[in-house]
């Protein structure tokens, strides 16, 4: 019920959503959607509000601390969130930041490539936030609960697992397998395309062979096709660019695909307030569980990251007047410890991983690449 306002909040600090020539908003239809509900700029809609969010940051001075991660929430003895240690990512060093409210955004976990898979994620979508909201006693919710993006690069190796947006196969893009066939709906919702795509290279062996499995054409040139010359550079010039940097003209060509770990449904459990069982302690976006249950339509992620990104913020700014702090603590860390030795669990992996490592020989990922033979 919010998604207008925020929208139009977005519109009017200066987001280029896609309009026709009289400036009514572009709208387009989703894996799974009844109607055309999506507005989006061009294939550039994240950057480009990030693009407007930055500036106005900027234009507002808003302090903001660079390359530093919280690696450690503080409560206070009362139990109620008092800030985070923080630790600089280029010097080592730690420091404390006291607060009243604190907003985990930490986005998804792919980064962790769960069954060998590749991702679309970030580098530093590791589940670093669900880490320490857990340990800080806040519930976890669907923390099971991954969504495969069913089309990301299969080749070039360069690009492996980079997200080839949906708005690919919403322009008309057909999904073929090895011998031409087009063997589904390309609208589908994302849980049955990326089934599907998976069934036909491994079950069918219906698949493209590719250097690093086995993959998908999706025939591009259809859109050309179907909406004429030049929509591939109007409506998805960012995919068109990506390629075009390793030869590829997508205009001509069919690309590969293959599912790629794309979305963390579940995570730490919110109240419609967006704020954890722990006093003061918020979260917004990926990093949050149950805005969209188990599964997730496309175009929702952007939408629940807006809508209830200004939430966590309204309700942490009204949270925080009436919050007295007791002494700060971390007291619950070593309770956590003290809980894995009477379970007896042995990990010498780094909590919270900040960062993956894709060193020779790490065993976390020795099978990342081995995704067109994963089983989902």
């Amino acid at each position: 019920m919010e998604a207008p306002e925020a929208i139009q909040w977005l519109n009017g600090l200066g987001v280029m959503f896609d309009k026709d020539a009289d400036g009514t908003m572009v709208t387009t239809h989703g894996g799974g959607t009844s109607r055309k509900r999506m507005h989006a700029c061009a294939d550039y809609s994240g950057a480009e509000i990030m693009r407007v969010l930055r500036d106005e940051v900027i234009n507002r001075g808003i302090q903001i601390v660079d390359f530093t991660a919280a690696i450690e929430l503080v409560l206070d003895d009362r139990g109620q969130c008092a800030g985070a240690v923080l630790r600089n990512m280029e010097t080592g060093e730690l420091r404390v930041a006291r607060a009243k409210a604190v907003i985990i955004a930490t986005g998804g976990a792919g980064r962790l490539h769960y069954q060998g898979f590749p991702t679309s994620n970030h580098y530093g979508a590791t589940a670093d936030g669900l880490i320490l909201g857990y340990r800080a006693g806040a519930k976890l919710l669907y923390a099971d609960t991954i969504q495969y993006h069913p089309t990301g690069v299969a080749y070039p190796e360069q690009m492996l697992g980079a997200l080839v947006t949906e708005k690919v196969r919403s322009c008309g893009a057909q999904l073929v397998n090895v011998d031409g066939e087009a063997f589904m709906n390309p609208l589908e919702t994302r849980d049955v395309t990326a089934a599907s795509i998976i069934r036909e290279c491994k079950e069918r062996g219906k698949g493209v062979p590719t250097p690093l499995g086995s993959a998908i054409w999706l025939d591009t040139p259809m859109i050309e096709e179907i909406g004429g010359k030049g929509t591939i550079e109007k409506r998805i010039p960012g995919m068109l660019r990506m390629y075009s940097k390793f030869g590829i003209d997508m205009r001509l060509t069919p690309i590969l695909i293959y599912p790629t770990l794309h979305y963390q449904n579940g995570g730490l459990d919110v109240t419609d307030k967006s704020m954890t069982n722990v006093p003061g302690l918020f979260v917004a976006g990926e990093a949050a569980g149950g805005v969209h249950g188990r599964n997730r339509l496309m175009g929702n992620s952007l939408l629940d990251v807006i809508v209830f990104g200004r939430n966590a913020g309204k309700y942490a700014s009204a949270y925080v007047p009436g919050v007295r702090l007791g002494v700060p603590t971390l007291s619950h860390v070593e309770r956590f410890q003290a809980e894995l030795t009477a379970a007896k669990v042995v990990s010498k992996v780094e909590s919270p991983l900040l960062l993956p490592s894709y060193t020779h020989g790490n065993p976390r990922f020795a099978d990342t690449v081995k995704w067109g033979h994963a089983d989902l």
